[in-house]
């Protein structure tokens, strides 16, 4: 080992450990496990089950039961390098087995073959860095299928008229359609607008030996007590526990990546809950943080074979970092919508606008949604010129409480070479680490783009015979959506990538990322359905990297 860091218990070596168990690291450590590795996962939250869950409205979205303490866990933001940075909570992302999938309300399109080689498609944009990515939508519709069947996905095949083939159908019909869904199938319709059923993490019908997903008002930003809605804590940690080669070991803080002499990873040293540190050591070491925690790990890594950090030998862990931007446009109609009730906003979207269009003066296009205007608690008081108190306020909360939804958008915002994720040199965490600090300045075809998909929105509304719509403009790009990409991206060429294909480091020949940090682009869809079908596709090459060493 040549950090610094002097670990207390050393571990006996395992095939592969994985650095977090959300998404990407608990569908990783699933495929691993079945191929015959022993796995170890070091997971800085902890192992929460269904029961610990609840509707409690203060406790999922004011008080941190899911998110992140920023006491404990901050991060700061600054909008240029010679700004100072704010610590809040950017981006955050529940730190616990399950991850993201845990308060999800489980979005699954997939990316279009546009997507994976969208430089090409629109040319240089200046301010922009953009790259094709180094695989193909081809390469990956195997394993899209993989996870949409093991997770039981709702959808209906053929419906989007702007997908990419399939090699299958989904596995359960879409789920029942809600008002608000009606309503914007209708207005879209009258417009000419292709729409569709939501795919989404749900079962609409029993599989696989579970029930049907309970539908609640308390989705988004909620654990499921009932344990029915699919995640990685409910379907992917499961399985891998099954084989008995799994070894998840929740409420562990890794601190670095150790290397040896040669500069390959030889392990991790981490704190568990006691602040006892140990050792892990292994032949693979896989990282699964999300493009924030993995590029900052990376950068805290650093070591004598890398002085900058792990991988970052031509400065690009943390660049290029992408986040997306939710928005809407907000209607109220004179029929009841009861928006807040049966699973918030899914049910109906669009990719009308999703592939790029230069008639439009802006590259790409973006994901199209019904919304609900929020969980029951806070579900009107975000609404403009809102009274905050007495009459007014309630004269308000009858009109809108259940007559409004929204019509909303995800922004494919651009990477950019300066957007980074790096080191804070004044904000440490409670384990005394830098945090991550992360410089981010929207690009003016993100804001172009956020615009003209409102004004799309506000029309659906509109022609579903709205009485009155509001557009909400994004101005900033402010993490709302919880979705990180970029910090470590893959392609072919060692010089402009910190990945190859394969998601290996070019520079640390056993070290896989397996998130978000691999997109070189964010696309215009939400990204973990894709940001799955990879880890599946990387922990199948690992293992077959593994077999054939054992062979030779």
């Amino acid at each position: 080992m040549t950090s610094q860091t002097t670990a207390g218990t050393r571990h006996d070596p395992t095939d592969v450990l994985i650095i977090g168990a959300g998404a990407s690291g608990a569908t990783a450590a699933k495929v691993l496990t079945e191929s015959g590795l022993r796995v170890v996962a070091l997971e800085k939250g902890p192992w929460r089950t269904k029961e610990t869950f609840s509707g409690d409205e203060l406790a999922s979205i004011n008080r941190y039961d899911l998110w992140p303490d920023p006491l404990l866990n901050p991060r700061t933001h600054r909008t240029g390098v010679d700004e100072p940075a704010t610590t809040q909570l950017f981006c955050p992302v529940p730190q616990m087995v399950g991850g993201g999938t845990v308060h999800w309300q489980g979005w699954l399109p997939r990316f279009t073959e546009e997507d994976f080689r969208f430089h090409s498609v629109v040319g240089d944009v200046p301010g922009a860095s953009l790259a094709d990515w180094p695989i193909s939508y081809a390469e990956l519709e195997p394993y899209y299928t993989a996870v949409e069947w093991a997770f039981g996905v709702s959808g209906q095949a053929g419906a989007n008229r702007y997908e990419s083939f399939r090699s299958k159908g989904y596995p359960c019909p879409p789920m029942p359609m809600s008002r608000y869904a009606e309503k914007y199938h209708r207005g879209a319709a009258a417009l000419g607008w292709n729409t569709f059923p939501t795919p989404q993490a749900a079962l609409s019908q029993p599989f696989d030996g579970r029930p049907a997903t309970v539908l609640s008002a308390f989705a988004q930003q909620h654990g499921d007590p009932s344990g029915t809605r699919s995640s990685a804590l409910n379907v992917f940690v499961p399985q891998a526990v099954a084989t008995g080669r799994y070894d998840l070991r929740p409420d562990s803080v890794v601190r670095e990546i150790t290397v040896d002499a040669r500069g390959r990873a030889t392990g991790a040293v981490y704190e568990d809950a006691e602040g006892r540190l140990h050792e892990q050591r292994a032949d693979v070491v896989v990282l699964a943080c999300g493009a924030v925690e993995t590029a900052r790990l990376m950068l805290l890594s650093r070591s004598a074979a890398h002085p900058h950090g792990l991988g970052n030998e031509n400065d690009l862990v943390g660049r290029n970092v992408t986040f997306h931007e939710f928005s809407s446009a907000v209607a109220t109609f004179d029929d009841p919508i009861y928006a807040w009730a049966g699973g918030g906003y899914v049910s109906a979207s669009s990719f009308e606008f999703y592939g790029h269009d230069d008639s439009r003066g802006f590259a790409g296009g973006g994901h199209m949604a019904t919304s609900g205007v929020g969980i029951p608690l806070p579900i009107n008081w975000s609404l403009p010129d809102r009274p905050a108190w007495g009459a007014e306020a309630k004269r308000v909360d009858r009109e809108h409480f259940n007559h409004s939804m929204a019509a909303s958008m995800v922004v494919h915002d651009l990477p950019q070479h300066d957007n980074r994720v790096d080191l804070d040199d004044e904000v440490v965490d409670d384990w005394g680490l830098p945090v991550a600090r992360i410089t981010l300045t929207p690009h003016e075809n993100d804001l172009a783009m956020g615009r003209f998909l409102i004004d799309r929105s506000a029309e659906i509304l509109e022609a579903a015979g709205a009485t009155s719509v509001q557009k909400v403009y994004p101005d900033r790009v402010t993490g709302n959506c919880s979705h990180q990409h970029g910090t470590a991206r893959m392609g072919n060429d060692p010089e402009t990538s910190v990945l190859d294909r394969d998601c290996r480091a070019h520079t640390v020949e056993n070290l896989f990322v397996v998130d978000g940090s691999s997109f070189p682009t964010g696309t215009g869809a939400n990204p973990t359905l894709t940001i799955m079908a990879n880890a599946w596709r990387v922990a199948e090459r690992i293992a077959a990297g593994r077999d054939a060493a054992t062979r030779g």
